[in-house]
């Protein structure tokens, strides 16, 4: 929890103005905003530590002290995040935000028709937040590199490899993977976090997983997993991880990214509040380079480019689930 005292309103201001463009004189003028009139929530769908989880603290923070009102990160893990989602679609308070993941905008329709909500109905797009390449990693005693993929083919029957959820990226990602490289027939096993499933990988319960660098490369660092490489191109996220598609494995378009999400029907002054700060503060370079340290890049894409982004995506992870006949369980 961060808080901003009201003698520090008029500091903050001045910050965010800088954000946006604005002079101190413009801000002055424009008066106290009518909202948010109190305690701001965002809601999670994974449990504290997972990647969405510290990228919600660090908006947390910069909200704490733009709007000078406290702001709550509430994890409500489950269900591959469409827990936390549902009641951010359900919410009346105008005070609730959601951070979320991909497939709780794109995928989760196609997956569960009797999903309670409806990702282009029920909620208010505010930002992207950030997007984040997804690295390959298996038990610290598997080989590497294409040694890797020798081992996985000869071992698949007995294999396999852990995600946040049925159609998170991480699991539908992870099939076009596998189906790349030729490897068939390795058991997918749901968890409800990125933190369950290192966990997993350490204790040998799973051979494979694939998330975030700002889980992975800790853990890698540590000689705890092992990496095998990097979706897309050379990312900074990843420093001297090699790209799969170096190993015949390509993927460019792969990543995993977090929004900003409200429910629908905002309230004017609420809804042009966040549109207005929030991308503004993610474009920071103070925000930007928190995000980059906890594993993210930042966006403030703001909402007519996350929806475009939603809609590509949704057609891009749409293509795997057919392709790979995946249902929910």
């Amino acid at each position: 929890m961060t808080t901003a005292v009201p003698s520090r309103r008029l500091v903050t201001s001045a910050l965010l103005a800088a954000a946006l463009g604005l002079t101190t004189s413009a801000v002055q003028a424009q008066g106290t905003p009518a909202w948010p009139t109190q305690t701001v929530k965002i809601l999670v769908g994974f449990p504290g530590g997972s990647t969405p989880d510290v990228a919600a603290r660090v908006l947390a923070e910069a909200l704490a002290k733009a709007w000078g009102q406290n702001v709550l990160v509430e994890n409500r893990p489950g269900a591959a995040g469409n827990i936390a989602a549902d009641a951010v679609a359900k919410s009346r308070d105008a005070h609730t935000l959601g951070v979320v993941i991909n497939g709780n905008l794109t995928t989760a329709p196609l997956l569960n028709p009797k999903l309670p909500f409806d990702p282009a109905k029920d909620f208010s797009f505010i930002s992207l937040l950030g997007t984040a390449p997804l690295v390959m990693v298996t038990n610290a005693d598997k080989p590497a590199g294409a040694d890797f993929f020798a081992a996985a083919r000869a071992g698949a029957a007995t294999w396999s490899y852990g995600s946040v959820g049925i159609g998170s990226v991480g699991h539908l990602g992870m099939e076009a993977l596998l189906s790349q490289a030729g490897i068939g027939g390795v058991t997918h096993v749901p968890y409800n976090g990125n933190p369950a499933v290192i966990t997993a990988l350490i204790s040998g319960q799973v051979q494979i997983g694939l998330m975030p660098p700002g889980i992975a490369l800790p853990q890698a660092q540590a000689g705890k997993v092992r990496v095998v490489g990097v979706t897309g191109p050379a990312s900074p996220l990843a420093p001297g991880v090699q790209p799969l598609n170096s190993m015949g494995v390509k993927l460019q378009d792969l990543e995993v990214w977090t929004a900003v999400v409200a429910a629908a029907g905002l309230p004017a002054a609420a809804r042009e509040r966040m549109e207005r700060d929030i991308p503004a503060l993610l474009r920071s370079a103070e925000v930007r380079e928190r995000l980059l340290t906890v594993g993210w890049q930042a966006q403030g894409s703001g909402p007519e480019a996350m929806r475009t982004r939603v809609q590509s995506e949704a057609e891009l992870l749409g293509g795997i689930i057919k392709r790979q006949g995946i249902k929910t369980q």
